[in-house]
């Protein structure tokens, strides 16, 4: 595709993306600095902790984790592998097949995902969704579901996001 191809976003649109790519970054940056400020865990944590306590076991192979969240495999690992030593999750291995490894959520991880959800909610709360009105807020998550639709028709690996 050459420049002349190219329909070049207009003023008002540019201003809108870099908005929504610098507001999208302080967001997620100051969600993570309240949660690692209150609860001694990230956000990239805490979001391994929700995964797992949408399973009616509370366990997950540590494969969908990582595809679930669009990380490496190497990078869950690590991620899982403070989890452990903090006593929130466990890992095992998983039954029926000899090189899986499923991460559990132990008692500990369940009490502090209770807590931590308050302060995430407050944030998501304070941060985003009131900043908003009704109608603004329902506009963008038609936007982003249309985003999520087209790239995951276009990536069917994704699809493990679309159930979180």
């Amino acid at each position: 595709m050459t420049g002349s191809e190219t329909r070049w976003l207009d003023p008002d649109q540019q201003n809108d993306w870099r908005a929504y790519l610098v507001g999208s970054t302080l967001l997620m940056d100051t969600l993570d600095r309240e949660m690692r400020t209150e609860h001694g865990i990230s956000m990239a944590e805490y979001e391994i902790l929700v995964r797992l306590s949408e399973r009616p076991d509370k366990t997950l192979r540590m494969a969908q984790i990582a595809e679930s969240m669009q990380h490496s495999r190497s990078r869950v690992t690590h991620t899982v592998s403070r989890m452990e030593k903090a006593g929130l999750i466990r890992r095992e291995a998983a039954e029926g097949d000899k090189r899986g490894v499923d991460a559990v959520m132990t008692a500990a991880g369940w009490e502090l995902l209770q807590a931590a959800a308050h302060t995430h909610v407050a944030g998501v709360r304070a941060h985003f969704v009131d900043l908003a009105d009704k109608d603004d807020f329902a506009a963008l998550g038609r936007v982003m579901n249309a985003v999520s639709d087209q790239l995951l028709e276009e990536n069917p690996k994704f699809e493990d996001i679309r159930e979180h």
